[in-house]
């Protein structure tokens, strides 16, 4: 099987230079968007077999048979449809005749350099990677979007969490001289507008230091509290250290189970923003309260699931590799039984135990003797004292 793969811009009527005009003209079959076949459709020979790239996909390459000369916008190996062949087909012979993609001719038209330029797909995928760049503070971020993930909605989404140190240039219909537009406008500008697609769009950082809290260690006193009570909230050594004991460096899903204020997963978020982050919460005054504390610190992207974590639907979810346990309402084993059924088996479990004599509930025994029914190994348990705090222990268990 052979693909010969050309790029296109949105011009109305193309030009290729004489080595793809000879491809077009020895080739039979064709694939591409509808879009992309009222461009070609005058330069394909008169017996020409057209098939539109549509979903699902995999009804497209039952299709392909031979050779096909497929026409995708841009470069095709830029987010493109030949890393789609690679995916589908990994032994079919690929050549690829490239054109600049859409974020290329938006910098050319800008006269920007776009060498430095964080590059975001949001064509048909979630926020994850665009909030990852918003958190890392990128300077210079080229988005890919789609009709769901607008110039509008992004820059809605960064208003909502405080990223508002951005202009946003929106480049639409690029390549074609009759619609061909380019525009320049604060995030409250591309909030309020509609932009005509296929568009694309650079944010280009306009300040040297970020505008929102970026520190390693948010201080207590910033969270917005459960009925403003400040022993409700993880304190922030014991937090940060929570999150060391958890390797999230190196792991890809969090679940929170208990999560009240949100401190943890927010500074999880902040200071990995890699991380796919699960939160949980019985009560439901604390869902306001999260979501109140991800916009002050710019933390978008946790996923907020309410009710009792023993009986909610987890298949769906993506399996965790850490889990932190920051609340058990006494069912603790039941919690990390459930736990169990998708922890990765390099995965970790992490909860902290108050010693105060008040405490009615030796969270410390009921975690020994879970440990115990479910065979998971415990490393030894940090003790830690904070001012005049009663003592906290750390402690952790893998399989």
């Amino acid at each position: 099987m052979k693909f010969i793969v050309i790029g296109i811009t949105d011009h109305p009527q193309p030009w290729f230079p004489p080595e793809v005009m000879e491809v077009i003209q020895q080739g039979r079959v064709f694939s591409g968007g509808k879009r992309h076949h009222e461009i070609v459709a005058s330069l394909l020979p008169d017996d020409a077999q057209w098939i539109d790239i549509t979903v699902p996909l995999d009804a497209v390459f039952e299709q392909y048979h031979d050779e096909v000369v497929v026409f995708a916008s841009g470069d095709p190996l830029f987010f493109g449809f030949a890393n789609t062949i690679k995916r589908k087909m990994p032994e079919a012979e690929i050549v690829v005749y490239p054109t600049f993609n859409s974020l290329q001719m938006l910098a050319h038209r800008l006269v920007m350099p776009y060498h430095d330029m964080r590059i975001v797909s949001l064509t048909g995928r979630p926020w994850p990677e665009f909030d990852k760049a918003l958190i890392e503070r990128a300077e210079k971020i080229g988005i890919l979007t789609d009709k769901e993930h607008t110039p509008a909605t992004i820059a809605q989404r960064m208003l909502e969490y405080g990223y508002t140190n951005y202009t946003m240039y929106v480049g639409e219909h690029l390549g074609n001289p009759e619609k061909e537009k380019v525009t320049t406008l604060t995030l409250e500008e591309a909030s309020k507008t509609e932009f005509s697609m296929p568009n694309c769009a650079i944010l280009q950082s306009t300040q040297k230091e970020p505008s929102l809290l970026c520190t390693f260690g948010i201080p207590d006193c910033e969270f917005a509290l459960l009925d403003g009570r400040e022993k409700m909230i993880t304190k922030m050594p014991i937090r940060l250290l929570t999150l060391q004991a958890l390797e999230l460096p190196k792991k890809k899903v969090l679940w929170d189970i208990g999560f009240c204020t949100g401190s943890v997963s927010i500074e999880a978020r902040l200071q990995f923003p890699h991380l796919h982050i699960e939160a949980f919460e019985i009560r439901s005054e604390c869902e306001a309260i999260i979501h109140e504390n991800a916009r002050k610190f710019g933390a978008p992207g946790i996923n907020v699931h309410m009710g009792d974590f023993c009986s909610v639907y987890c298949d769906s979810f993506a399996a965790p590799d850490a889990v932190f346990i920051g609340g058990h309402g006494g069912h603790l084993k039941e919690i990390m039984a459930k736990v169990l059924q998708y922890l990765k088996p390099d995965g970790c479990i992490v909860m902290n135990s108050v010693k105060a004599p008040k405490v009615t509930t030796d969270s410390h025994k009921l975690w020994d003797e879970a440990c115990q029914e479910l065979g998971l190994h415990q490393e030894p348990p940090m003790r830690i004292v904070i001012d005049e705090h009663h003592p906290i222990e750390i402690l952790k268990c893998k399989r």
